[in-house]
């Protein structure tokens, strides 16, 4: 199995192969700011297991062990790494060419949750 993805422009663009970790929506506050977004919607998959296909994303150390790509030359919000999950990388989802394919199964930080969100994601388990 083989997802594509890529930014607004498509100037950046990855390609991922094999299974994924884990898809699920984060509420947390930094990912809210740094994508710009009520929630963010991740696919954690495994380092080796994907590449960078378009032009290479801008890194910003949102905090200490926190690194976000993104494009450079549209501002969209690419892809996480944390030194906490050295082994993966988490995309955002609605980058894929076919953001319906994939299904989130976990909620991370649910205490975060803005109070005018829904406050249930069907079929998904909270793993804060």
């Amino acid at each position: 199995m083989t997802c594509k993805g890529h930014c607004l422009c498509r100037a950046v663009s990855f390609e991922m192969s094999g299974p994924h970790n884990w898809i699920g929506h984060c509420h947390c506050d930094s990912c809210r700011r740094g994508a710009g977004a009520a929630l963010v919607t991740f696919i954690a998959h495994p380092n080796g297991q994907w590449r960078w296909t378009g032009e290479y994303p801008a890194a910003f150390a949102s905090s200490p062990g926190q690194t976000r790509y993104f494009c450079a030359r549209c501002g969209s919000s690419v892809a996480y790494i944390s030194d906490q999950y050295p082994d993966e990388i988490h995309f955002h989802a609605a980058l894929l060419a076919d953001p319906a394919a994939v299904t989130p199964r976990h909620v991370f930080h649910a205490d975060e949750r803005l109070p005018w969100m829904p406050p249930d994601m069907p079929g998904c388990k909270i793993s804060d």
